[in-house]
Formats: C-alpha cells, sequence, structure tokens
C-alpha cells in the first residue's frame, strides 16, 4: 500500500469517527456560530464609539473565522492522540507500515474539510445577521489556502499538546489555557490600538496574528483601502503561515507516539 493510500484509509477512518460522535459535530458547528449571534447580534459592533467592537462588523470575519481554526484541531487532534493512548492503538499502528506523519495528514486532512465547512456557513451567517459586508473578488479565493494551513497549524500544536498531555481531559485543558490567550491577543477581536504599546511587537509571536491579518486583507474593504491596524500584504502573511505551518506539522507528527 502506498503512502497516499494510507493516508486516505486514516482519513475515512477519522471521517467516520467523526461523525459517530454527534455531539462534537454539533458543537463544531454551533460554538462559532452563537460567537456570531451574541458579538454581532446582541453586543453590536459600534463604528463611531470606542473600545472593544468598536470597528465595523467587517473588521472582526477574520476573528470569528480564527475561533474554528483554532480551536477545533487543537482539541479534536489532541483528544484523539489521548484516546489512541488509551486503547493502546499506537503499539497496534506500530505494526503497521503507516507512518506518524500520514497518520496525522489524514487527521489533519479531515479537520480541513470540516473546518472548511463550518467556514462556509460561518461566513453566510456573519453576513446574514451582522451586515459585514464581504468584498468578492478573486483575492477571496486566498481563504481557502489560509484555512487550510491555518488548520494544519494548529492540528501539529494539537498533537504536540495530546503527546504531553495525560489524559483527554488534560488534551482539552491545555488547549483552552493555549487557545485563549491566542485569541484575543492575535488581532483577531482586539485591535493593537487598545493594547500598550509595549506589548504590540509580540503580537508578531503569535502564529494566529497571520492567519487574522491575511484573511482580514481579503475579507475586509475599509474606507481608503488599507486596514485600520495595518494588516500588511495576504501574500506575505500567507506565506508566513505557510512556514509555520510545516514547522509545527513536522513538530506534531515527530511528538506521535511511536508506542503507548
Amino acid at each position: 500500500m502506498t503512502a497516499a493510500r494510507r493516508v486516505a484509509a486514516e482519513f475515512r477512518a477519522a471521517w467516520a469517527s467523526f461523525l459517530r460522535r454527534r455531539t462534537a459535530v454539533f458543537f463544531t458547528f454551533f460554538f462559532p456560530a452563537i460567537l456570531v449571534v451574541i458579538f454581532g447580534v446582541l453586543v453590536e459592533t459600534q463604528p463611531t464609539g470606542g473600545g472593544l467592537f468598536a470597528e465595523p462588523p467587517g473588521y472582526y470575519v477574520a476573528g470569528y473565522l480564527a475561533v474554528v481554526v483554532l480551536f477545533t484541531p487543537l482539541s479534536r487532534v489532541g483528544s484523539e492522540i489521548a484516546r489512541h493512548r488509551d486503547g493502546n492503538r499506537f503499539e497496534k499502528l506500530a505494526t503497521t507500515p503507516q507512518r506518524r506523519w500520514e497518520w496525522l495528514l489524514g487527521q489533519t486532512l479531515v479537520n480541513v474539510v470540516v473546518i472548511g465547512l463550518a467556514g462556509l456557513l460561518l461566513l453566510a451567517l456573519i453576513a446574514l445577521v451582522t451586515g459585514a459586508a464581504i468584498p468578492l473578488s478573486v483575492d477571496l479565493l486566498l481563504l481557502v489556502p489560509f484555512v487550510g494551513l491555518g488548520v494544519a497549524l494548529f492540528c501539529g500544536l494539537g498533537a504536540v499538546i495530546g503527546r504531553v498531555a495525560d489524559s483527554q481531559d488534560g488534551v482539552i485543558a491545555a488547549s483552552n489555557a493555549i487557545a485563549l490567550p491566542l485569541l484575543f491577543l492575535s488581532e483577531t477581536f482586539v485591535t493593537p490600538d487598545l493594547l500598550p504599546a509595549w506589548f504590540r511587537p509580540a503580537l508578531a509571536l503569535s502564529p494566529l496574528t497571520y492567519f487574522a491579518r491575511g484573511v482580514r486583507a481579503v475579507t475586509y474593504d475599509p474606507v481608503g483601502g488599507t486596514g485600520p491596524t495595518g494588516s500588511g500584504s495576504a501574500s506575505v502573511d500567507l506565506a508566513v503561515l505557510a512556514a509555520l505551518a510545516l514547522l509545527f506539522f513536522l513538530a506534531g507528527a515527530y511528538a506521535i507516539p511511536r508506542t503507548d
């Protein structure tokens, strides 16, 4: 069996496993949707005011997409490794030709499909309930590699968390402890001007920052043609995200246990 067939087999198995967990399927799509309802409808943005959510609705599209790209891979891949370890499945996999990177790639592809579908539904919901105007152009197709690379990056990080954490509960706790600070300190919902000047350079240390900047560059068209916080070129952000995704994916593949 070739590497491609082994990856495809892992993809099918992981996809079937995901569909069997109906609660996981429900909350994968429900969690980001409820965030849109809370922040986009109940709290609403205040473009003429100040403070949090002071930008137009379109500015926060990148933040909503960042929620699914960040939280879902971290918890799903980390939990999957914990379940495999509890069920002694890595010992069985060690007797097969499947390599660790093939296992992780199969898991990553499932997450790309799941989060891609969730992202499409999220974009439709955002446009419907918040009134955000997403410019329709060829550049919008860059969302595909942005989402794919973002998912790969955080699948790799999720694999590292799954290796370090000693249980599924530990995976969830560690994932939340990492994801929550990243979500609000990566130019998603909190604009850099609301943070202390001395802290702003540290935003470049978060991989989620490059996802948010790039996605904002192709989904948000403010007056004047430039982002309100200087989000930069989408192509540059995509290149940085690609390099980080490769690095985190390799680290995650290396972290996957050979045996339990």
